[in-house]
């Protein structure tokens, strides 16, 4: 719970038996589906081992790879969660993988009767804020390999993590840019 506490604490310092309250650590294996689009989601999640996607699929099936999660990330349908909505994404295990299973309900109901919980809300909510506006301007401004570097520093060992047309998917690249770039890069 180390490594939990300290993730949890970046937001708001709490007292284990806080966090233990909306907590609950479950195994998941290679391809285990968190949530599908149309779904109605109650979960987040806190990665602890493992990688986990969000994609959505075109009107031919092609899968689009909008965000990848790493170990201390948090993941999940959030907005639908926060708009009572179904999911525009499915959320996927890419490799077998622990994660910490947040009921959403149970911990905006403990926000309201626990401060130090409502802080910690109040402060997870604008760090993914400043994911999803970090992951804007990388799409919208660096250019492929750019991007791809940017992965690379992340997670530098993905390449023998997941497949390559995930990692292609994820920079919104075929697998031909891809192996372009990695050759560009690798060959200097």
């Amino acid at each position: 719970m180390n490594i939990l506490s300290f993730f949890i604490n970046n937001f708001h310092k709490l007292p284990p038996k806080s966090y233990q309250k909306f907590l609950e650590l479950k195994e998941f294996n290679n391809k285990d589906t968190l949530t599908k689009t149309g779904d109605k989601p109650t979960d987040l999640y806190i990665l602890k081992k493992g990688i986990v996607r969000s994609y959505y699929e075109d009107e031919n099936g092609k899968e689009y790879i909008r965000s990848l999660f790493v170990p201390f990330s948090s993941t999940g349908s959030f907005g639908a969660l926060v708009s009572n909505k179904n999911s525009l994404l499915t959320y996927q295990c890419l490799t077998d993988c622990e994660l910490y299973v947040i009921n959403y309900k149970k911990l905006k109901e403990l926000a309201l009767v626990d401060n130090d919980i409502a802080v910690m809300y109040a402060n997870a909510l604008e760090s993914i804020f400043l994911l999803f506006e970090k992951k804007i301007y990388n799409l919208s401004v660096l250019d492929a390999t750019e991007r791809y570097k940017e992965l690379k520093k992340e997670i530098p060992n993905i390449e023998n993590i997941i497949p390559q047309y995930h990692i292609a998917s994820y920079l919104n690249i075929s697998a031909v840019q891809l192996s372009r770039i990695r050759k560009k890069i690798y060959s200097k």
